[in-house]
């Protein structure tokens, strides 16, 4: 009669109660509290025993809980981060609490709101995880370990990939599933790199300035379609532009019209606007560049100099980033080096917040860079259309270069990810796509799916192309990876009888 694999393993491999026989006695007394069994008739038909189930057992239950606090613990952190943002930001401006807008803040339905996105993201991450696990467990106690190695992890991420649906089922996440799907290419290069097939294909790859090549890029596509077509980007990243872009709707559509050939509308709006600031403009409808030597008066900066006005944008501009890179450092922090904070708790709250400073100056010096770029070429040319506009957004991303080395890369794949979804946007607004059928409204988890049991097949079997503290983090969520557990039980077993020797 056939053995099953699991009982195979579990024959080669000595129990706890062999391998310290002081010990059996008292650990065989107390097996039934310490190992419970979940369901025996299915142990028996898959030959598990009730050490075996309570394993998969504790690490599906770890994994759960673990992902559900890291998604419910950044989404939380965000939103926290954004209605204190809010409040200092109408404190700031001298808005009564009695106030509309304060109202707004104060109402409980806005609190209920970030609450439930707190909860939708928390039972992602966690049925996520979960559900992971559990295939991953399943197919070994069915298949064995050693013989679903190479395919185990993908599958098991390709069944757990819908969780992405408890966010909501009417929730688009085009962007989210995008970013995963270059972090997954990048994975793959880094594969191909140390491969000897494709290691001379993939080395181009390899070069060093590439993450900020990747930013502007990016950055050509999301800032144009800033100024002219804000319709392309997802409603919150639209809201996030509009606020570190610092610049009023009013301003951003008068400089469209400009750029696409449109007749001047409204400019009594752009005074007006100017004048409550205490800057008093007049503008004329004939002018064809927002920003000229010609004239002192300039509908993006109003009388300032281009100086001047780089200046005090960059210090406004800095004010706004420091909310934004708070949260991305200081809940990181206590997740990740949770046991670190205990003894060195010191150093890991400066570095945070040498982290969020320098962070804070790239993005203030990001969105100061784009008027001061696309000033510039205004300046240079005398004229404004959109390939001017296109042109003076892409050395905006250069200011990627003040972020250290090891973020580069994610935030260019996040903006690519951005860039990428408003792109096939205006093409398909432009004719020059089809646009997506009505059967395939869910393509986000599809493409999130594959994309993520890519990323845990390279967790499983290619674990060096993974940078360290994403590595432990997964390690953290997932646990180590059986195949890897049993590499580290034999060294370990090899390290012992060594001793003994």
């Amino acid at each position: 009669m056939a053995v099953p694999a699991p009982c195979r393993l579990a024959a080669a491999r000595p129990s706890r109660e062999q391998a310290n026989p002081e010990t059996r006695v008292t650990e065989t007394s107390d097996a039934p509290l310490a190992h419970p069994a979940v369901c025996p008739a299915l142990l028996e038909a898959l030959g598990l025993t009730p050490e075996e189930d309570w394993k998969w057992l504790r690490r599906f239950l770890e994994a759960s809980i673990k992902g559900f606090s890291i998604g419910a613990g950044l989404k939380g952190g965000l939103s926290l981060f954004s209605l204190l943002a809010r409040l200092w930001s109408l404190g700031s401006k001298g808005v009564s609490t009695r106030s509309g807008k304060a109202g707004e803040i104060k109402d409980p339905g806005v609190f209920m709101i970030a609450a439930k996105e707190t909860l939708r993201y928390g039972m992602f991450l966690g049925a996520y995880a979960g559900t992971f696990v559990s295939v991953d467990e399943l197919i070994s106690a069915i298949w064995g370990r050693k013989r679903t190695a190479g395919w185990r992890a993908f599958l098991a991420g390709v069944v757990a990939g819908p969780s992405m649906l408890l966010t909501g089922l009417e929730t688009q996440h085009t962007s989210l599933s995008i970013y995963i799907l270059m972090r997954a290419a990048v994975l793959s290069s880094r594969c191909g790199i140390k491969s000897r097939q494709f290691g001379n294909v993939c080395r181009p790859l390899t070069w060093s300035h590439g993450d900020i090549f990747l930013m502007c890029l990016s950055s050509s596509q999301i800032l144009s379609a800033y100024i002219l077509k804000q319709e392309s980007l997802l409603p919150s990243y639209k809201a996030f532009l509009n606020r570190h872009g610092g610049k009023d709707a009013i301003i951003l559509q008068r400089v469209k019209e400009i750029a696409t050939g449109s007749p001047l509308t409204n400019l009594e709006e752009v005074e007006r606007h100017y004048k409550f600031m205490g800057v008093v403009l007049k503008l004329h409808p004939s002018m064809k560049v927002p920003c000229s030597v010609r004239s002192p008066h300039i509908i993006v900066h109003g009388n300032q100099t281009c100086t001047g006005h780089f200046i005090t944008f960059l210090i406004q501009a800095y004010g706004r980033a420091l909310p934004v890179y708070l949260p991305v450092y200081l809940i990181p922090a206590l997740i990740v080096h949770r046991q670190g904070l205990v003894k060195r708790h010191y150093t890991i709250l400066v570095k945070s917040l040498i982290g969020t400073a320098r962070s804070s100056l790239f993005l203030s010096l990001y969105c100061t860079s784009a008027w001061a770029w696309t000033c510039s070429l205004f300046r240079i040319f005398e004229r404004c259309n959109i390939p001017m506009v296109v042109m003076g957004m892409f050395p905006t991303g250069l200011a990627l270069a003040i972020e250290k080395k090891s973020r580069r890369m994610e935030i260019s794949l996040y903006c690519l990810s951005r860039a990428i979804e408003s792109f096939f946007a205006c093409a398909a607004d432009a004719g020059f796509l089809p646009r997506a059928s009505s059967k395939l409204k869910r393509m986000d988890v599809v493409v999130f799916s594959l994309a993520a049991a890519f990323i845990m097949h390279c967790y499983a079997q290619e674990r060096e192309v993974f940078r360290s503290k994403y590595l432990n983090v997964l390690d953290w969520v997932f646990g180590l990876p059986p195949s890897r557990e049993e590499k580290q039980w034999e060294s370990e077993t090899l390290h012992t009888e060594f001793h003994k020797i």
